[in-house]
């Protein structure tokens, strides 16, 4: 059987449904852009299982299984049709929805994605898997140094870096190994041609965990995908709120439904 996972739903209008990254969580994700997507959508934003407060899964995430829980989680909180924004791991989540659920996904937004990961990826999810297992701040240190993109992270004080590192230490979620064993795991390649609605990506060109390259060739691989490209490393509602907000926004207006 489907589950449904935590989630909230805010706003009104046309359905949007939030799909997370791995290691992160709706509110840590798409917070910046809250206040803005339900000004005019009906926002439902999960959690994945060990996120906020959806339970940690028992055995190893699969993508159908996650995909079809997400629509499942939009359906029965009463939004049948909807555009999905995904984000890092969320973007495979989403084209794996689509192709899967036709009938109810009517548009993608997919930022800092993937469709599979390439070797740059591949070596720093495995580190930040086994550094789960270990010293929290040093892996708090880790991922700092490879989702951060540089202008973002030499405008920090010595201050302000340890202060993040200490909060991204007490944040990770319990459920990040298997969110992580997914992202190594999660291949859409195969499907993308298969996508029939409209989507944008968003590439961060300064990120060095998911390469910009890996959302060019997303926007390459689905038919009439449009691409923007912003100013920043993967922590994009962090370092380009508003460029992400405007991007998104753009998007939704051209293609309510």
């Amino acid at each position: 059987m489907v589950e449904h996972f935590s989630h909230t739903v805010k706003g009104s209008g046309p359905g949007l449904l939030l799909a997370h990254g791995g290691g992160g969580g709706a509110e840590a994700n798409f917070g910046p852009l809250m206040d803005d997507l339900t000004s005019t959508h009906t926002v439902v934003a999960p959690d994945l299982p060990g996120s906020g407060a959806t339970p940690r899964s028992t055995v190893p995430l699969d993508l159908d299984s996650v995909a079809d829980s997400m629509v499942a989680t939009a359906v029965g909180a009463g939004v049948e049709r909807f555009t999905i924004l995904g984000y890092s791991l969320g973007t495979a989540v989403a084209v794996r929805a689509a192709t899967r659920h036709p009938d109810r996904v009517t548009g993608l937004i997919l930022t800092a994605g993937f469709a599979r990961a390439d070797n740059r990826m591949r070596l720093a999810t495995r580190i930040w898997r086994e550094l789960l297992d270990g010293d929290r701040d040093l892996l708090a240190r880790f991922l700092t140094l490879v989702a951060a993109g540089d202008p973002a992270l030499e405008a920090m004080s010595p201050g302000e870096l340890e202060g993040s590192v200490a909060w991204l230490a007490d944040f990770i979620p319990e459920g990040t190994p298997e969110q992580v064993d997914l992202v190594i795991a999660a291949d859409t390649t195969g499907e993308l041609a298969d996508v029939s609605v409209p989507t944008l990506v968003v590439a961060a060109v300064l990120d060095r965990l998911a390469s910009p390259e890996l959302s060019r060739e997303l926007a390459a691989g689905i038919p009439g995908a449009e691409l923007v490209e912003v100013e920043s490393g993967h922590l994009v509602s962090a370092e380009a709120p508003e460029a992400w907000r405007a991007a998104i926004r753009d998007f939704l207006d051209r293609h309510r439904s």
